[in-house]
C-alpha cells in the first residue's frame, strides 16, 4: 500500500501538531492483517502519552479519509534504542555513534558491516569498520541501518545484578 502524498502530508502535519516528527511509516502484512506503524520521535524522544495521542488523533483522521479499504492495526512508537536510520540526515545526526548496515542482496563486497558511523559523503555512508578500515557503502544498496546499543555501557560492565 503506498498511502499517497497528500496523506503522508497529512499525517506529518498532525504529528507536527503533537509536538514530534514522524519518521516513517511502514506496512507489515496484507489484507485485515495489515499493520500500519507510525514511527515517531521528539527532541527529547517520545513518551508513552505521546504515543497514545498520536494514535487516537491519526485513528480518527483515517477513520474520516478512509485510505484503507479493509480491517487494519494501527501502531505508533519510538524509533527505540536500536534505532533505523530512515534519511540522510539521521546518518548526519548519529555521526560518531556505532551502527550496524545490512546491505541489500544485490551487494556482493560486503553483507553487514558494523563500526563507527562517520557520516554521509556523496551518496555513500562511511564507516569505520571494527576491522579497522574505513568503508565507503553506496546508500542506493543499503537495506537498513542501526543503531547498535552498548548494553554494557548502559547497565554497567561488571556489576552485580542482585
Amino acid at each position: 500500500m503506498n498511502i499517497g502524498e497528500a496523506l503522508q502530508h497529512q499525517l506529518e502535519e498532525l504529528v507536527a501538531d503533537c509536538g514530534l516528527e514522524l519518521l516513517a511509516v511502514e506496512q507489515t502484512g496484507q489484507g485485515p492483517r495489515m499493520v500500519l506503524r507510525l514511527v515517531v520521535d521528539g527532541p527529547d524522544g517520545v513518551t508513552l502519552d505521546q504515543c497514545t495521542d498520536v494514535s487516537r488523533q491519526v485513528s480518527a483522521m483515517l477513520d474520516v479519509e478512509s485510505p484503507i479499504e479493509h480491517a487494519y492495526n494501527l501502531e505508533v512508537s519510538s524509533p527505540g534504542l536500536d534505532r533505523k536510520l530512515y534519511r540522510r540526515e539521521d546518518y548526519e545526526r548519529f555521526e560518531g555513534q556505532t551502527v550496524k548496515v545490512r546491505m541489500k542482496p544485490s551487494y556482493r563486497a560486503h553483507r553487514v558491516v558494523v563500526g563507527q558511523l562517520l557520516g554521509v559523503e556523496g551518496e555513500a555512508v562511511r564507516v569505520a569498520a571494527e576491522g579497522g578500515d574505513t568503508l565507503q557503502l553506496p546508500l542506493s544498496e543499503v537495506f537498513e541501518t542501526r543503531l547498535e546499543v552498548d548494553w554494557k555501557r548502559l547497565f554497567g560492565e561488571g556489576k552485580s545484578r542482585r
